[in-house]
């Protein structure tokens, strides 16, 4: 890690990654950690597990007030066949929706979403993959 970047973000990036390690059930294609500056990193994370289902994680990251804060988020789960399962991200297209721009994704609807934790979609994927 690299110490350039606040320690609280260093201290986020390790939590992210300690999940992604601990994903029962799966490997990393990518794991990407890309350092924008000492407030801001971009992360580019591809899990798969065991059945074939595929999660894609991508979020960029800023250092305010003492915490991390996503400015955008992009959180992708597919099956073995490549179909959605769900994804989470706050692209605003949606502005109708509960918790704009939050939102999920599933098959054949978008419903608002409180902001996820990356370490919570993590973990609904596992969970859906077994």
């Amino acid at each position: 890690m690299c110490s350039i970047l606040l320690d609280f973000l260093s201290r986020y990036l390790r939590e992210v990654e300690v999940a992604v390690r601990q994903a029962e059930g799966a490997y990393v294609e990518r794991y990407e950690e890309e350092i924008v500056a000492a407030s801001r990193v971009n992360l580019r994370i591809r899990v798969r597990f065991r059945r074939g289902h595929m999660l894609e994680l991508n979020e960029a990251v800023v250092g305010e007030a003492g915490r991390p804060r996503r400015l955008g988020y992009r959180y992708h789960f597919q099956d073995e066949q490549n179909k959605l399962v769900f994804r989470y991200d706050n692209t605003p297209h949606f502005p109708g929706l509960e918790n704009f721009p939050h939102h999920k994704h599933i098959p054949d609807n978008v419903a608002g979403a409180v902001e996820p934790s990356i370490l919570k979609v993590i973990e609904e994927a596992r969970q859906l993959a077994q």
